[in-house]
């Protein structure tokens, strides 16, 4: 058994009540807890978007954060794995889910392992989570599961789709256990682009965080990337 206390953290995009997009997520997640809970202890927290709708769209105009969509970050930065489940929309995902995304920073989900998954009322939808979310968190340079979830009126009683959930929850659960996540983030962290005093985790939050000897400060102050002999 590993000590260790791993975070999965669910969003939900979803914005009726019931809702299927959170209905989705939640048996995702359990399954994934399950899986989860064999090698340690796991700890479950949920974002649901619809509550703090009004925090992201002031969030997208001015750039500020509130103590709503913070806390929902801070949730999603300090997480091991993410479930994440958005209603489709005229073959899209949701415009909430899309806002919430270009509220994070680009660094926020590094080398996360993430399973997407996607609710909508036909199966003609099917092809947006392949096509849509997963370039979506490639950018955010996210890990992404192989196996993602989709489900029309018709899947919910199949038995495939409850197999197809299973292996989705199994594959992250091996990254968790894995700590492959942690592992790409900590050995690359150097090389990636970030956002000074952004959200993630590691960001540098002070000028005594700022590296100055890296090729581009010295650059940036005048100086030669390759200091001459």
């Amino acid at each position: 058994m590993d000590d260790r206390v791993r975070r999965l953290v669910v969003v939900s995009a979803g914005v009726s009540d019931p809702s299927s997009t959170r209905m989705l997520a939640d048996r995702t997640a359990g399954k994934a807890l399950q899986a989860l809970q064999r090698s340690g202890e796991v700890t479950a927290q949920v974002v649901e978007l619809a509550p703090i709708a009004l925090g992201i769209a002031r969030a997208l105009v001015s750039g500020h954060l509130d103590d709503s969509v913070q806390e929902a970050v801070d949730k999603i930065a300090a997480a091991d794995g993410l479930i994440v489940s958005t209603p489709v929309y005229k073959a899209g995902v949701s415009g909430l889910f899309k806002a919430f995304v270009d509220v994070l920073d680009d660094d926020l989900i590094i080398a996360t392992p993430v399973i997407l998954a996607a609710t909508a009322g036909s199966e003609r939808h099917a092809m947006v989570v392949d096509e849509q979310m997963r370039p979506l968190f490639a950018f955010l340079r996210a890990l992404p599961v192989p196996t993602s979830l989709f489900a029309a009126p018709s899947d919910w009683a199949s038995p495939a789709f409850g197999r197809r959930i299973e292996r989705a929850a199994a594959e992250l659960a091996h990254l968790v256990e894995a700590g492959i996540g942690a592992g790409i983030a900590d050995s690359g962290w150097d090389g990636y682009q970030h956002r000074f005093a952004g959200n993630a985790t590691r960001s540098q939050q002070s000028v005594d965080d700022v590296d100055f000897s890296t090729d581009l400060m010295r650059l940036a102050n005048g100086g030669r990337s390759h200091p001459s002999p």
